[in-house]
């Protein structure tokens, strides 16, 4: 099921059909859609239309420039008419209202003379009158570069909740006694996040915690295989605690990628920690590479 699901957000403005999902799975088309709808909660239908309507709204915001029959067609609909009644289903209005609202969102929150700021760099602006943060984006000045990266393989243990504090309860209580367990704690480590916790409800998110391992690697436990796609890459530096780090995201794809000459492709976004990151234990503060997939407009 999981290949599944990797498979449909790589081919999100493709035909999906049950048949060929089906067979993604090793399943008969019957008891794919029936277990389908157990494991995750609702339809295969139902899922194709919330993650394509979820993935457009990400790139309405990202990519100002796009048109809202363009973000239709780059995830798969059909026609604009679908699109607006799924769109409107989902976020109670229009494309057009609802990404105005998030750029004006956007504008407010941020230093009016960042608006035209150097596309290769991007500093995180200070907002309102927001302690933490300030203080968060006060240390965290962001310096974007654009880096080529190699598939890797990764085993990893799959978390499907809230983003922030649980994902690092989640790695020490569960990912971390794995990792012991295998001798894997000295490989490089990658946190993946499949969805936008600003648009994605809370309950449906999902996280993978990867560990880079050899092809010829057998996972145990509950931990699975896949291949982090090689390609180009928007890398930013990232020092902080869990309940910071969304901030960080939202200033990659909201504020450096719009103007940047870049766009996001299907391949998955995801934090890498290479030997020798830190993390205190004492204050929950750690080091990351920030990474999102590009292309260019």
């Amino acid at each position: 099921m999981h290949r599944v699901l990797e498979y449909i957000d790589q081919r999100l403005d493709q035909s999906l059909q049950l048949t060929a999902l089906a067979e993604v799975a090793h399943f008969s088309p019957f008891h794919f859609h029936r277990l389908f709808t157990a494991w995750m909660g609702e339809t295969l239908g139902d899922y194709l239309r919330r993650r394509r309507v979820e993935v457009a709204a990400m790139r309405l915001v990202a990519q100002p420039r796009l048109s809202v029959l363009q973000a239709a067609m780059s995830v798969g609909f059909g026609s604009g008419e679908a699109f607006a009644r799924a769109f409107k289903n989902r976020f109670g209005r229009s494309a057009s209202a609802w990404r105005r609202q998030q750029l004006a969102l956007r504008i407010s929150n941020r230093n009016p003379d960042q608006l035209n700021r150097n596309p290769d760099q991007a500093t995180s602006p200070p907002a309102g009158n927001d302690v933490r943060t300030t203080q968060h984006r006060a240390e965290f000045e962001m310096q974007v570069k654009l880096i080529d990266r190699q598939p890797r393989v990764i085993a990893y243990l799959r978390h499907i909740g809230p983003y922030g504090v649980p994902i690092a309860a989640f790695w020490q209580q569960q990912v971390y006694p794995w990792m012991l367990s295998n001798d894997l704690l000295h490989y490089p480590r990658y946190g993946i996040s499949h969805d936008d916790p600003s648009i994605t409800a809370p309950d449906q998110c999902r996280y993978d915690a990867g560990i880079e391992v050899p092809s010829s690697f057998t996972c145990s436990g509950p931990a699975l295989k896949t291949t982090i796609p090689g390609g180009r890459y928007a890398s930013a530096h990232f020092k902080g605690t869990s309940d910071t780090i969304g901030d960080s995201w939202q200033a990659v794809l909201r504020d450096w990628l719009p103007p940047s000459g870049m766009q996001l492709d299907n391949r998955p976004s995801f934090e890498y920690y290479p030997p020798g990151s830190s993390y205190d234990p004492a204050t929950g503060v750690f080091d990351c590479e920030i990474c999102i997939p590009v292309v260019p407009l």
